[in-house]
C-alpha cells in the first residue's frame, strides 16, 4: 500500500505520478449544440481515449476517472440506462486495446447495483489485464468518497472487532488499507473539467494534499492540448506539505 502524503511527503516532478479527473461536462456539450444528452456521454468516450493514450505518453502512472458517482442514479432513467450501455459497450470494444497497451484496468465502487453481466464483464476486464503495469486506469464507478471511508471502516472493524473498545488505537495506517484505492499513490493532481469548482464527494480522503485544477473545457473537447495546459500549470505550484518554500529551496 502506498504512503499516506499525509504521513510521509512524495516525491515531486514535472509529470503527476497520479492524476484524478472528474469528466464534466458531456450533457452540456451536447446541450450547447442542439444535441440530446446521450450524444454528449457518446463523445464523452471518445475524450476519455484521448486521454488514456496521452497520460501513456507523458509517463503518468496511475489515471482516475470518475465515470459515475452514487449520486448520479438520481439522473432521468433513461440516461442512467445509456450510461450503462456506454459502459459495457466500452468495456467489451477497449478491453483488448488496453491489454495490447500494457494498461491495468480497475474498477472501484459499490458494484452491487449492476446488472450481473455487466459485474462479470467488470471481473473478466480486470482479470485480463491484472499482469500489467504500464499505466493503471482505474474507473470510478456508482462511486462515492464518503461510501468509500465508510466501506473502509467497516471491513476494517470486521476484521479486527478489537478495535470498537479501543477506538484510540485507529490510526490513518488501520483504516488506509481498505480503500478502494489502497493500490495507488495519492493523487498528485486532480482535474475537473466543466468549469465547476467541487470535488463532488470524489476521493474525499485520497485528495487531502492534491493539486486542484478546474477546466472550463466541456470533457468531450478535452484532449491532450488541454492536458498539457493542466500539466504547464502543475509545474508552477509549490508543493509544501506543511513545510516552508524556505525549506523547500535547501
Amino acid at each position: 500500500m502506498a504512503s499516506s502524503s499525509t504521513l510521509s511527503i512524495p516525491e515531486s516532478s514535472d509529470i503527476p505520478q497520479h492524476l484524478a479527473i472528474i469528466m464534466d461536462g458531456n450533457g452540456r456539450w451536447a446541450t450547447k449544440r442542439f444535441l440530446p444528452r446521450t450524444a454528449g456521454h457518446m463523445r464523452g468516450v471518445q475524450a476519455v481515449r484521448r486521454v488514456v493514450e496521452a497520460c501513456g505518453e507523458r509517463g503518468v502512472e496511475y489515471l482516475t476517472l470518475f465515470a459515475f458517482s452514487s449520486e448520479n442514479w438520481r439522473r432521468p432513467k433513461e440516461e442512467v440506462s445509456l450510461l450503462m450501455r456506454l459502459f459495457m459497450q466500452t468495456l467489451e470494444k477497449q478491453i483488448s486495446k488496453l491489454e495490447r497497451q500494457g494498461v491495468r484496468l480497475h474498477i472501484v465502487g459499490d458494484l452491487s447495483p449492476f446488472e450481473p453481466r455487466l459485474q462479470e464483464m467488470i471481473r473478466d476486464a480486470q482479470a485480463r489485464t491484472a499482469g500489467n503495469n504500464a499505466l493503471h486506469l482505474t474507473i470510478a464507478a456508482n462511486y462515492g468518497g464518503r461510501w468509500d471511508i465508510l466501506q473502509a471502516l467497516r471491513k476494517l472493524m470486521a476484521a479486527k472487532p478489537e478495535l470498537a473498545s479501543q477506538p484510540d488505537a485507529i490510526a490513518e495506517s488501520e483504516l488506509a488499507p481498505y480503500l478502494s484505492m489502497a493500490y495507488a499513490p495519492e493523487p498528485d493532481l486532480f482535474i475537473r473539467t466543466g468549469g465547476e469548482q467541487r470535488i463532488s464527494n470524489f476521493l474525499i480522503w485520497q485528495l487531502a494534499y492534491t493539486e486542484l485544477y478546474f477546466s472550463d473545457d466541456f470533457w468531450p473537447d478535452f484532449g491532450a492540448k488541454e492536458l498539457d495546459a493542466a500539466f504547464e500549470w502543475y509545474r508552477t505550484r509549490e508543493r509544501r506539505f506543511g513545510r516552508t518554500s524556505a525549506q523547500l529551496a535547501r
